[in-house]
């Protein structure tokens, strides 16, 4: 059995990743998203994030991070040559369950109300910038 060839994806319109990866990998016909946060390419404020001194979180508005995560995935999957209909599993990271959950399920509830891809809600105790939100999604191309 060969093993199907692995491309790159690197996007002009999202975020730059934090680490030495892609935006996405294609493998066949599924598109590999890495992480994606809420950050806005080239600019150092975060959506819906207020920090304080120390560049620690002093507060943070989940629905403002959320709508600008589902943002940056529909730049890479269109960049990618997919689209968001075509978003099959999405793992979702979140830093204060109890406190962001029904927020951002609400606003969850609203960009895929049409596209019902398979979903995994899990807390974290961090992620690499201060953000509360990150997703990681599978998509079709």
């Amino acid at each position: 059995m060969t093993t199907p060839s692995s491309e790159p994806i690197h996007s002009s319109g999202a975020p730059e990743p934090v680490g030495l990866y892609p935006h996405a990998r294609r493998v066949g016909n599924l598109l590999f998203l890495s992480g994606v946060g809420p950050r806005q390419k080239g600019q150092t404020h975060i959506p819906g994030v207020m920090l304080d001194a120390h560049g620690q979180i002093a507060d943070y508005d989940i629905a403002v991070q959320c709508r600008a995560v589902f943002q940056n995935v529909r730049t890479i999957l269109e960049e990618a040559g997919s689209s968001w209909d075509n978003l099959v599993d999405v793992t979702v990271f979140l830093t204060n369950m109890k406190e962001d959950f029904q927020i951002y399920n609400r606003v969850y509830a609203e960009y895929f109300k049409d596209n019902q891809p398979c979903r995994t809600t899990v807390e974290v105790n961090a992620l690499p910038t201060p953000i509360a939100i990150e997703l990681k999604c599978i998509a079709t191309i």
